[in-house]
């Protein structure tokens, strides 16, 4: 790893002393050869899931410490249907996770914390929806690499033989274009693990939030339960 952001590193030195980064990276990316080309596949599909992927758990953010305030509050006050109405205007997995448990809290705390669970780990899995994809073209880039520069030593391999001469010239000149597949394909992989990383704590994160709240929830309605039962 290090190997490989040394050379990184060189190469963007190399290349603020000639005309610019942008058009450096363009020469190295046509030198490549032909598997440049799926290995920036591999990152633009894996940006655009990431894009996808932050839209998404954005959405299923929500302040919780105050929605559970609301909910407590609406319980308090207007019992169920209350706080089902705050949970409808309020966007997230955590909201949906209560209304569901809500909906069913009429037929006993029992089946609410059924109905918690459940959709519980429908919306775990709609949060971790995305980064398989993300995972593969990690997996993939450098893959692709190694592929690449594997082709690109038979070939100067095969240039060595036709020229019928081992001149260092030559042996580099190979070597460094078919080591350049696995550099691009690394830097791939380590831009997208970056982001992976970050998602998979965002949603650890969610799940200990919801299970937390869910906890509460079910507390909120057994205080409730006790409460109509004492009044009777």
């Amino acid at each position: 790893m290090q190997h490989v952001l040394g050379t990184f590193l060189l190469l963007l030195q190399e290349a603020g002393n000639d005309d610019g980064v942008v058009n450096y990276l363009i020469a190295k990316f046509n030198q490549g050869g032909g598997f440049m080309w799926p290995i920036l596949a591999c990152l633009v599909l894996g940006i655009a899931f990431v894009i996808f992927k932050f839209i998404s758990l954005s959405r299923a953010s929500v302040n919780t410490k105050k929605f559970i305030v609301d909910v407590k509050k609406g319980l308090d006050e207007g019992g169920v249907e209350r706080a089902i109405e705050v949970c409808s205007k309020s966007s997230g997995s955590i909201s949906s996770v209560f209304q569901a448990g809500l909906m069913r809290a009429d037929e006993g705390i029992e089946a609410a914390e059924k109905a918690v669970i459940s959709y519980g780990s429908i919306e775990m899995s709609f949060l971790e929806r995305g980064l398989i994809w993300i995972s593969t073209f990690i997996s993939i880039a450098p893959l692709l690499g190694f592929t690449g520069t594997v082709s690109g030593m038979i070939q100067a391999f095969d240039a060595i033989a036709a020229a019928k001469n081992i001149s260092p010239e030559i042996v580099a000149s190979g070597i460094s274009v078919a080591l350049l597949t696995t550099l691009f394909g690394l830097i791939v992989a380590m831009i997208l693990q970056v982001f992976y990383n970050g998602f998979v704590a965002r949603i650890d994160k969610l799940v200990v939030d919801m299970e937390e709240s869910s906890i509460e929830l079910i507390d909120s309605l057994v205080m409730l339960d006790r409460a109509k039962k004492s009044s009777k």
